[in-house]
């Protein structure tokens, strides 16, 4: 006796590719490259498991990204037609991961021996066709990207991905120990040949920037300050901290807090604060008094010296 046909189990296609329903197609892009290098089978000892699911990765992609399939799929129409004739594309084994990603979001392919036709074309007579014209010439030009990271991503090292003016993806890991105002180049990605490069930023909310274990703050003061010596209060990754400033202190002076950087095993970083002297840009009749007797002490202590 033979039961009634059992029905297929409805997949869940952003689930599959971790993704919460209704997300962008740069974010479908995104995690469609994380499942599929993830799950290919070149990259997993060829693991039965990892091939079923990288191919419902590939499958979840074709739905999401193609807009009919994808409307009919939330319709609970999506069919299984493909599977039922057998059009399996991995049925002759995965391509390489990179060609695959490649291909599959139009990147230019090479064209190699193998695709030309087995046999030349007749022969179409004595028509003559003007020749085709040459490919346009795109000019070699460097681009910059920013890439904020924190201080422990800095530390030990992070994976970025960048999105290029073509749409090409390029996964990039950042030095570990990597400073504020680091260059890295990415030599030859950007259009026409030319090289991308990522500008590091490295700071926190409180204006500390890091360069590998050590922290760089800039303190702006008044002058009086810088002059007289005061104690003010300054951030550390650690909190604040209450800081002496010594009299006599000009701008580009630099005062150490041992041990406020990073830490790397048995290794602790310093925390330099750089002192910048600031005058108002509007002074009061009293203030522009006061700097006025100053200048004029000034001049008088010069006129003094031998």
């Amino acid at each position: 006796m033979s039961g009634a046909p059992s029905q297929p189990v409805a997949v869940n296609h952003w689930a599959v590719l971790g993704l919460e329903p209704g997300a962008d197609s740069q974010a479908l892009k995104r995690a469609f490259r994380q499942q599929a290098r993830r799950w290919h089978p070149d990259l997993n000892g060829n693991d039965p498991h990892a091939e079923e699911q990288f191919k419902a990765v590939n499958e979840a992609y074709a739905v999401l990204s193609d807009p009919t399939r994808r409307q009919q799929w939330e319709q609970g129409l999506d069919t299984a037609q493909a599977a039922a004739v057998g059009l399996d594309p991995f049925a002759s084994g995965f391509p390489d991961f990179h060609d695959y990603v490649e291909e599959l979001f139009g990147r230019p392919r090479r064209r190699t021996v193998a695709d030309e036709p087995e046999e030349p074309p007749p022969d179409p007579g004595p028509v003559t066709a003007a020749p085709p014209p040459p490919p346009p010439v795109v000019a070699a030009s460097d681009c910059e990207s920013v890439v904020d990271l924190t201080p422990e991503q800095a530390l030990h090292g992070e994976r970025v991905e960048i999105d290029l003016p073509d749409g090409t993806a390029v996964e990039v890991w950042t030095p570990p120990m990597a400073g504020d105002g680091w260059r890295l180049r990415l030599a030859g990605v950007a259009p026409g040949g030319g090289d991308h490069f990522l500008q590091l930023r490295v700071r926190t909310a409180e204006g500390l920037r890091i360069d590998g274990l050590r922290v760089h703050y800039q303190l702006e003061l008044p002058a009086a300050d810088g002059a007289l010596g005061t104690s003010v209060v300054v951030p550390t990754l650690d909190g604040p901290v209450q800081l002496r400033i010594p009299p006599g202190s000009s701008s580009g002076r630099l005062l150490r807090l041992r041990g406020r950087g990073l830490c790397q095993g048995e290794q602790h970083g310093d925390q330099l604060v750089e002192i910048r002297l600031v005058v108002p840009q509007a002074l009061t009749e009293a203030e522009e008094a006061l700097y006025a007797r100053l200048q004029q002490l000034a001049a008088q202590i010069d006129a003094e010296r031998p």
